[in-house]
């Protein structure tokens, strides 16, 4: 059993940061996840692959996978390059096409 502490990144839909401001623990999958015969299901026995647990900083979080005596993995965030531009830059007549 082996977890990953990582945060997590803004969504794809919107540009607001704003559920990206806390760290989450979360345990790799013990088994694997089965197909269900008769309904064509897919589940599995595995109770930790569902938890998700918030913490409001890299430190708390990494000291609660320490105490309970996890093996733990950080992904640590990447930064994002953003450029401020002007909307009036799109129909400036010297820019390079």
């Amino acid at each position: 059993m082996k977890a990953l502490i990582y945060q997590p990144s803004k969504t794809a839909m919107q540009s607001g940061l704003s559920k990206t401001h806390y760290w989450l623990v979360e345990y790799e999958p013990e088994e694997p996840k089965v197909v269900d015969d008769l309904m064509g299901w897919v589940g599995s026995g595995d109770m930790r692959a569902q938890l998700k647990l918030k913490f409001k900083s890299k430190e708390e979080a990494v000291k609660y996978v320490e105490d309970n005596g996890v093996p733990y993995e950080i992904i640590e965030p990447q930064t994002r390059n953003v450029t401020p531009k002007s909307y009036a830059d799109n129909f400036r007549f010297d820019k390079n096409e």
